[in-house]
């Protein structure tokens, strides 16, 4: 997607080598129609694989995975970040790390959202090394649910995260895909 590379040009940060802030666009501020746009693309590249919900992981990826169930006519579920004592007792739990928080959490499903029946299509915002990602896997495995695919907002290619995945064989669809940010340079993957 053309006009998103052109705002991480124009509107990101380069925190490190490793880590990309994109507040203004898609994380803190979300711009509705740069979102509706990214939730087109995720509908139109998964619109012939029978999906039956979008699942994300709350904050970040809510936004495009919002606008790409609402293109596809369907629910949206996201995981929590942490359990609360309003969490439904039968969830689904899975522990693990953020690579840009920097700390360990656990992802929460209540289990009546999700269903062997159901074919999942796991929208995301970045992905780095792919822990969440595979903590969302782990949790769709459980359910007995199938993943049909990867919606990647961003991919970081020079980290292990979408490669991991596409070797276990799944379908992983990065609108964007960053090669470097050494150097203070964000340099695009085509």
């Amino acid at each position: 997607m053309e006009q998103l590379k052109q705002r991480i040009l124009q509107e990101a940060d380069i925190v490190s080598n490793d880590i990309l802030r994109m507040d203004s666009i898609i994380n803190q501020q979300v711009d509705p129609s740069l979102i509706m746009e990214i939730g087109k693309e995720f509908a139109e590249r998964f619109k012939n694989e029978g999906v039956t919900k979008v699942l994300t992981i709350e904050s970040s990826g809510i936004p495009a995975a919002f606008a790409a169930a609402y293109e596809l006519n369907i629910p949206l579920v996201f995981a929590r970040r942490k359990q609360t004592v309003i969490n439904d007792p039968n969830s689904y739990v899975e522990r693990v790390p953020s690579f840009t928080k920097g700390m360990v959490s656990d992802l929460v499903i209540t289990k009546q959202f999700l269903s062997e029946d159901d074919r999942i299509l796991f929208i995301d915002d970045i992905i780095a090394n792919g822990d969440g990602a595979r903590g969302v896997v782990k949790i769709i495995q459980q359910a007995g649910a199938t993943l049909v695919g990867m919606g990647i907002v961003v991919e970081k290619s020079f980290q292990a995260g979408a490669n991991y995945f596409r070797e276990q064989g799944y379908r992983v669809e990065s609108l964007v895909k960053i090669a470097s940010l050494e150097s203070g340079e964000v340099v695009f993957k085509d």
